[in-house]
């Protein structure tokens, strides 16, 4: 058996679907269930069963024999989210539940951490862990990520295998359900398909143009494909990257939206919200030396050719994974 957390979300619907495809239909699909809005992530998905978030940690006691890998995708993703006392339950708690049952019964466990751990940014983007008490995340939600990352590092008692991934921007189908917290790609689609232009956040530094702030985007078939890796290479255990490495501008993001529709772009500029502005990142890279030092060789998805099929192969025809 192989446990999903967050399985009713967009990474971990995604992941549900690629294990899938890969033959892997023995699956604990583990969520807060009960989200009219997400249910249809599920739909056509092979699986076990279902395990409410809750009851997780009664349900590895009594089937721990049973369970071959652990992947520890849901958490609370808000980054506005002000409630400290929510993150620390759902972010921190929640995640050192699961490595301590992984350590008592030798489980293997890949868990989503979070590129919002790096802040601005003054430290780098270089998955060295020496360097996560220097980190200075810029809200609640990326403190909540780097706490965990700090405190997985300190164990004296470890799984055999483990891994925290630091997922970038990522995009790609079965976010429908994530409202101010979807990607730019989907914000964009529904705009153009409503006004014919977007509105992007104009940027209130200025070492950068509107439209030039620049982010690390990441398909989620290439999350994915990443988790499945882990899965099956099981060496190597630490925190890492998980961006394209390629820093591209909300322009370009765009431009390409715009291309896979086979309009002409149309873009204007608007502040960017007081609560979030002085949270903002302007630019992120997340340096892949260390996965890619492992073995993991396959290229990642460019925005054009993740854009064109995300929009032309799922938002179009809205459908999902």
């Amino acid at each position: 058996m192989i446990i999903i957390t967050g399985a009713e979300g967009f990474i971990g619907s995604c992941l549900v679907a690629a294990l899938n495809h890969a033959g892997y239909n023995d699956l604990v699909l583990v969520d807060d269930f009960g989200m009219p809005i997400r249910e249809d992530n599920l739909t056509g998905k092979t699986y076990t069963t279902k395990v409410n978030r809750a009851d997780l940690g009664a349900w590895i006691d009594e089937n721990h024999s049973l369970i071959q890998f652990i992947f520890h995708i849901g958490a609370r993703t808000d980054t506005t989210e002000t409630n400290n006392a929510i993150l620390k339950e759902l972010n921190l708690d929640y995640s050192k539940m699961l490595w301590e049952k992984c350590v008592a019964f030798g489980l293997p466990i890949v868990y989503a951490s979070s590129a919002a751990t790096y802040g601005d940014g003054e430290h780098g983007y270089d998955d060295d862990e020496s360097k996560l008490d220097l980190l200075q995340p810029l809200n609640l939600y990326g403190h909540s990520k780097n706490d965990f990352d700090k405190w997985a590092i300190a164990q004296d008692k470890k799984p055999y295998f483990w891994t925290g991934l630091k997922f970038f921007n990522v995009y790609g189908p079965n976010e429908y359900h994530k409202g101010r917290m979807a990607s730019v790609v989907l914000h964009a689609f529904n705009q153009i398909h409503q006004t014919g232009e977007v509105k992007l956040f104009k940027s209130h530094n200025p070492n950068y143009p509107d439209g030039g702030q620049l982010r690390d985007f990441i398909y989620v078939k290439d999350v994915t494909d990443v988790c499945l890796f882990l899965m099956t290479h099981r060496k190597h255990s630490g925190i890492y990257n998980l961006g394209s490495g390629k820093a591209r501008t909300f322009n370009n993001l765009v431009e390409a939206i715009f291309s896979a529709l086979n309009k002409t772009p149309n873009i204007s500029f608007i502040d960017t919200p007081i609560d979030i502005r002085d949270k903002y990142q302007y630019f992120t890279e997340a340096n892949m030396a260390k996965l890619k030092s492992i073995g993991y060789t396959t290229n990642f998805t460019s925005i054009e050719e993740g854009v064109t099929d995300y929009v032309k192969n799922y938002l179009i025809p809205n459908t999902r994974i």
